[in-house]
């Protein structure tokens, strides 16, 4: 369980993480289908399975589900796992699509044993994405005497995590989505943050520990975490990145 004043984070597979946070735990995104395709628009294609089954998860008092159209952020198994939940936050669009999600729009925020729970902005792609991509929301989780903590969900815009940190002041933690997803919409223009944009965003951040995730495990992401490893080394942030393996639990 986590200590008074740290963040225990356990990495599940793409953007499904474990967050145990001031007394209580969250899990982003979930996803914990098999390998397999997924038929649509355009067929997103999974490698690689979770490293932690849903079963094997643990109870989780609050889902943070940055947007439910795309199955790399919300699988099959993943809108089970969401009927365990206490509490599924959300964009207000997922609230009418999924009973008991509870809609969030952009810096509302709700109390959840004492723990501030603020939906924050996120851009899934290039300005004005939306027709094509959806609305997605990331969180920004604050308590007495813990660290602040910033999800990003699926945002490729460093303008978005500006205007987070000028609204909400230091971030202590922040669990970047990356991995440069593109899946053709828009050219090369990505819809998760890239290698290049990822530092520009920890810039941004200050001195937050910035802990990368969903950038492993489906066709689309177009760059490695090796990539992501090395600009960080060449920006002289090496230091602040903390990469979170695979199914092993790590203190932030």
């Amino acid at each position: 369980m986590t200590s008074t004043n740290q963040l225990d984070v356990l990495h599940i597979g793409g953007p499904t993480v474990r967050l145990r946070y001031a007394g209580r735990t969250f899990l982003t995104d979930p996803t914990f289908d098999a390998p397999g395709d997924y038929p649509g628009p355009v067929t997103l294609h999974k490698l690689t399975g979770p490293a932690v089954p849903a079963d094997q998860v643990g109870p989780v008092d609050v889902v943070l589900l940055s947007h439910d159209e795309h199955a790399d952020n919300l699988d099959n198994s993943g809108r089970e796992f969401l009927q365990t939940a206490q509490t599924v936050l959300s964009t207000p669009g997922a609230a009418e699509r999924i009973n008991g999600v509870r809609g969030l729009e952009n810096w509302e925020t709700v109390t959840i044993s004492d723990i501030r729970i603020t939906g924050v902005p996120a851009l899934h792609g290039p300005e004005g994405c939306e027709p094509l991509t959806g609305v997605v929301t990331g969180f920004v989780l604050q308590a007495d005497g813990q660290p602040t903590v910033y999800v990003s969900g699926d945002n490729a815009s460093v303008d978005r995590v500006a205007q987070i940190v000028e609204r909400i002041g230091q971030i202590d933690v922040a669990v970047l989505f990356v991995g440069a997803a593109n899946v053709g919409h828009f050219g090369d223009t990505d819809l998760t943050l890239n290698a290049r944009t990822a530092v520009q965003a920890a810039e941004v951040l200050g001195d937050a520990v910035i802990v990368p995730v969903h950038g492993e495990g489906w066709v689309h992401f177009s760059e490695t975490l090796d990539r992501l490893r090395r600009l960080f080394e060449y920006a002289g942030r090496d230091k602040q990145l903390v990469i979170p393996p695979l199914g092993v639990e790590i203190a932030v």
